[in-house]
């Protein structure tokens, strides 16, 4: 059953990078959030379904890193620069979440 299940996610990647890359017309930036777009569907699966707590957290890390670099991505494209600020105050926030999760995971309270 995983074997199946792995090739059915093989064939869906490479259906959507197929159709993103090669039929889909728009500049490349465009094409670019729509991967990091649809690999965030992929992680929140991980997020909601992750086998562990500490699976789901970085889980949640990387969500977030995966927003940042789309943020970056329509700062380019738009030619914006408040898109890196927000992206810059999503990282610091990022972090910080991170570390209160870790230490809520391990057991012990926030102010210590």
């Amino acid at each position: 059953m995983r074997v199946l299940r792995w090739f059915a996610g093989a064939l869906i990647i490479g259906v959507l990078a197929y159709l993103n890359f090669f039929v889909f017309e728009a500049p490349l930036l465009v094409k670019l959030i729509n991967v990091s777009l649809f690999s965030a569907i992929f992680i929140l699966y991980r997020v909601i379904r992750g086998p562990s707590p500490a699976d789901r957290i970085i889980a949640v890390d990387i969500l977030g890193v995966l927003i940042i670099g789309v943020l970056a991505l329509l700062g380019l494209y738009y030619d914006q620069g408040f898109f890196m600020d927000i992206a810059l105050i999503w990282a610091l926030l990022s972090f910080v979440a991170s570390l209160a999760f870790a230490k809520v995971l391990e057991g012990r309270d926030l102010d210590d």
